[in-house]
């Protein structure tokens, strides 16, 4: 199949240099100033895939056919990002978004006529052009059931991924924010790595009554959530392990912070539901952000 990847950043560098890897035809969808910047191949530092160089080809935008377009910027990015994948261009290709959160993929059908819902379970970041570094054991995609999934689900295997297939979208969805949204929010809120949060009493604390506050929502939506084996995932040690919330606030990037936490405490208004230990780590996280420096 021929992928195009939209947002080549720490997961789309990922996943296109695992794809050029496997032998597929892929297309890094850039910004010019990082089209300008792009050595024409991806170096993957994995500690799953392991380390390897694919050459991969670049475009400031969609500017051929493909089968695939992988949707991977922050959510802050993603608007502009679209524009590099026109509608008509995209054409009957298969979207797949792997962002952070939920309201994404109701934007992305607005646009596009075939959407599969995933979420991708990756520490990943570009370190500087080419270059993509994803230091922890696990990398995992989950598909919701849809058009096209089992096709896409072997590419990603023969990339070399795990791949799951979810019961419904819902779940696929919220199965993963129900474990990103208490992490991001308190290792950002914090200032500190995951194993430090889990070892302070205080935001071990506000990390698991997030995490039930999120469970609670994602089942209002229709997820099924396993919510005892999520909060044990949760439990797992994870030591220096950086969230990426947290790692865009050290670098003075723009926050995903209403993509991850605007759905639980929006959709806890409209189910009845109480989020107060999230929407006191979001005015955390804000107070923090009131007093980062600001860039020159």
């Amino acid at each position: 199949m021929r992928h195009a990847i939209l947002g080549a950043g720490g997961v789309g560098g990922l996943l296109g240099g695992a794809l050029a890897r496997a032998g597929r035809d892929v297309v890094l969808l850039l910004r010019p100033e990082t089209l300008a910047r792009h050595p024409g191949r991806i170096r993957v530092e994995s500690a799953v895939l392991g380390d390897f160089e694919a050459g991969v080809d670049a475009s400031s935008e969609l500017d051929r056919e493909v089968d695939v377009v992988w949707v991977s910027p922050k959510a802050p990015d993603l608007e502009a990002a679209l524009g590099r994948a026109r509608p008509e261009q995209v054409g009957s290709a298969v979207v797949v978004p792997l962002l952070n959160g939920v309201d994404h993929v109701m934007r992305l059908r607005l646009s596009y006529e075939r959407v599969l819902a995933a979420a991708i379970r990756v520490e990943s970041e570009r370190v500087e052009p080419g270059v993509v570094r994803q230091p922890t054991p696990f990398a995992r995609v989950d598909l919701a059931p849809g058009e096209g999934s089992d096709e896409v689900a072997g590419e990603l295997r023969a990339a070399g991924l795990q791949v799951e297939l979810g019961p419904d979208e819902a779940t696929v969805l919220w199965e993963k924010l129900a474990l990103l949204g208490p992490l991001a929010l308190t290792t950002t809120a914090a200032g500190a790595p995951a194993g430090a949060v889990q070892e302070a009493p205080q935001w071990r604390a506000r990390l698991a009554a997030c995490h039930r506050e999120a469970a609670a929502v994602g089942a209002a939506e229709g997820a099924t959530l396993d919510a005892p084996a999520l909060q044990a995932l949760l439990e797992f040690p994870l030591g220096e392990m950086r969230t990426s919330m947290q790692k865009d606030f050290d670098a003075g990037r723009p926050l995903e912070l209403d993509a991850i936490a605007g759905p639980i405490v929006r959709g806890g208004r409209r189910h009845g539901l109480e989020t107060p230990v999230t929407s006191e780590l979001v005015h955390l996280v804000e107070q923090r952000l009131a007093g980062r420096p600001q860039p020159d």
